[in-house]
């Protein structure tokens, strides 16, 4: 039904250990298998990127042809990337913004988002279930989309 391209940030590759009393004990592989199986369930396909390089996080989402949405949590370039929210303004494919913590509860310089306002949406403090409902998000409006083409 969709592909989604799901593209973790700089850092999220210390999940697990990396400040637990934010992000929680749970591993970049264990949230992977998490939200893949999930989306299996929905009979999506998921495809996961994670780097600390902004220029390779711009890459994938330049290169987006074919995904259906993209499900980002840029970790620290949330508060600092012009060139990620450039990249997400120039492409014709809808992004979700995600955090494991709440951003907004946090540290001053973490409660503002470069990256939301070209986003669809904004979803943080959830966890795991950020990127689920994510996944949520756009399994219903893709389902909506293509009840509306059949109809017509």
């Amino acid at each position: 039904m969709g592909t989604f391209r799901i593209i973790h940030g700089p850092n999220l590759n210390l999940l697990g250990k990396r400040e637990p009393e934010h992000y929680g004990t749970l591993t970049l592989e264990e949230l992977n298998k998490s939200v893949e199986a999930y989306a299996h369930e929905k009979n999506l396909t998921v495809e996961f990127l994670q780097s600390n390089h902004e220029g390779k996080i711009i890459d994938a989402i330049q290169n987006s042809g074919g995904i259906t949405g993209i499900i980002l949590n840029p970790g620290g370039f949330t508060h600092s990337s012009v060139a990620i929210r450039d990249a997400i303004a120039a492409v014709d494919v809808p992004v979700i913004e995600v955090h494991l913590s709440n951003i907004h509860a946090r540290e001053e310089f973490r409660r503002t988002s470069l990256i939301a306002p070209v986003c669809v949406g904004q979803i943080s403090g959830l966890g795991v279930q950020s990127y689920i409902l994510a996944i949520e998000y756009f399994n219903r409006i893709t389902t909506s989309l293509q009840r509306r083409k059949i109809k017509c």
